[in-house]
């Protein structure tokens, strides 16, 4: 018996809760997953699962021994990388997962040239605005805007992106334009409301060194980037997009930026950007493809949004 596939097998099961969701992850049958257990359980002398017609539960020393070895496999994958030549070249599955419009708009149109460059490389993109556990979830790493960042993780600032306060021309015609953000709270206000914990997402400011939030009313809310930004075209009212949503929007005239000359006055209030960190477990996970994922996003974003990986690598509150 291969005692490492048989507990990858084993561990998949767990966290999918069925044996079909861990041969998808594996890459094997359903029925070959079954047999793995089977032999480790018969290796161990213990029942790990229960098992019904229509449920697949761990057991109680299946629950002890799942905690015990679920760290093993990403131990002997930093366990290789420590005694090879961290300049190798990158290979093997890069499982990333990424803020939904971070990934959307900009991670998803880098990537092809990343694996161009590394054909060894199979990508693997998670996008999810919801709390992405890398060890139960098999993630190397993660894009996390600051809001999503949790004590434990390794996290390496990568961008600034600016927000675009916006709404249709037709809007403002209406309702007339805002010139400070104290105007915003006389406005519709379109919202993100962040699925994690249902809050909704400030709308920050920086004047002469200090920030501070909008006070605003929701109109619209949405968990959706995309769906704020649509409505916001459509004479909904007023929204906060990151720059590179709003960009097409800006572009065809269907949308209009409000305090974009704030930023060269300090007496006025700028938005705050959007901070954007590059994402491990532990600072041995930074292998040689998690290492050219960060190269690359470093020498493709624009310029204006890089950040000085120098400056202190920030961590979760």
């Amino acid at each position: 018996m291969n005692i490492l596939h048989a507990i990858r097998s084993f561990i998949r099961t767990a966290d999918a809760g069925s044996l079909a969701g861990a041969a998808r992850t594996l890459g094997i049958s359903a029925a070959a997953v079954g047999q793995n257990i089977a032999r480790l359980e018969a290796h161990l002398g213990v029942r790990l699962f229960n098992r019904t017609t229509r449920q697949l539960a761990l057991t109680e020393r299946g629950a002890l021994y799942l905690a015990q070895v679920r760290h093993i496999e990403r131990d002997l994958q930093r366990a290789q990388t420590a005694v090879t030549d961290p300049d190798a070249t990158p290979a093997g599955r890069l499982r990333i997962a990424s803020s939904a419009a971070f990934g959307r708009h900009v991670l998803a149109p880098l990537l092809p040239g990343l694996q161009q460059r590394y054909p060894r490389l199979e990508i693997e993109l998670l996008l999810a605005d919801r709390s992405v556990d890398h060890a139960h979830e098999d993630v190397d790493v993660s894009i996390r805007i600051e809001p999503q960042l949790e004590e434990g993780l390794v996290a390496r600032p990568i961008a600034q992106v600016p927000f675009v306060f916006c709404a249709a021309p037709s809007y403002l015609a209406d309702a007339g334009t805002p010139r400070t953000p104290e105007q915003l709270r006389e406005h519709r206000c379109l919202l993100f409301r962040y699925p994690l914990d249902g809050r909704y997402l400030r709308w920050g400011f920086v004047r002469e060194g200090l920030r501070f939030d909008a006070e605003v009313q929701p109109s619209l809310v949405s968990d959706d980037i995309d769906a704020l930004a649509a409505m916001a075209a459509r004479g909904g009212g007023i929204t906060r997009l990151a720059a590179f949503v709003a960009a097409p929007y800006l572009a065809r005239g269907e949308l209009q930026a409000l305090f974009e000359d704030n930023a060269a006055d300090e007496a006025q209030a700028a938005p705050e950007p959007m901070r954007v960190f590059l994402c491990v477990s532990d600072r041995r996970d930074l292998t040689p493809k998690v290492r050219s994922l960060l190269q690359h996003l470093l020498a493709a974003l624009p310029a204006a949004w890089r950040v000085d990986l120098t400056a202190r690598q920030a961590s979760a509150a």
